[in-house]
């Protein structure tokens, strides 16, 4: 089998063990099992990279690296599901990218390289801004979730204390026994102790 099939059979079988569903927590073994796994993919991309002559061979280098960086951050992601992780990832996916799209740009020269490295530099500010907006949303929202329970909550209570008072104020109308079962009926009916 050559390094090709092989880093392509690396891959193929870290992406398969990587699409699991997530929240749910990796043992500590698969865990190392799938840090060794990228690091042996790394490896082989590297390998495959010292084929490579020129920017060619460098353009593939941080493409191993950016690779292995995000495969990192999303066994990170795998393993502990946390808005934290979500944002190295998404931190990872932007660097990485902008590590091999600098590399890339040097192929040109003069004025396309210099543009190349404002497209690289704009995408690369977009990516993290995206990333910032992306964290703060999922705090805002958790934060939102939390109100809006304790709100509903209070409502609720609300509700449920006025309906008593109703009907607490119809069974006074009655009396003896009826109204005791009326009152009792009230406290049950609108969840009161």
């Amino acid at each position: 089998m050559n390094k090709l099939n092989l880093t392509a059979l690396s891959v193929a079988l870290f992406l398969g063990v990587n699409t699991s569903a997530i929240g749910d927590e990796m043992s500590k073994p698969d865990y190392k099992a799938a840090k060794e796994g990228i690091s042996a993919m790394y490896k082989s991309d590297q390998s495959t990279c010292k084929a490579k002559t020129g920017n060619a061979k460098d353009v593939c280098s941080e493409e191993a690296k950016g690779r292995e960086k995000v495969a990192k951050a999303e066994l990170e992601v795998k393993n502990s599901p946390s808005d934290k992780y979500r944002y190295e990832l998404r931190m990872a996916k932007a660097d990485s990218a902008y590590d091999v799209a600098k590399e890339k740009c040097d192929d040109a020269s003069g004025n396309a390289k210099d543009v190349c490295r404002k497209e690289a530099k704009s995408a690369y500010v977009t990516a993290k801004a995206d990333a910032k907006v992306a964290e703060k949303t999922s705090d805002a929202n958790t934060t939102a979730r939390e109100k809006s329970t304790d709100v509903r909550k209070d409502a609720v209570t609300d509700k449920q204390d006025a309906a008593y008072a109703v009907a607490k104020e119809k069974c006074d109308a009655l009396a003896g026994d009826t109204k005791a079962n009326c009152l009792k009926e009230a406290k049950r009916v609108n969840g009161q102790p």
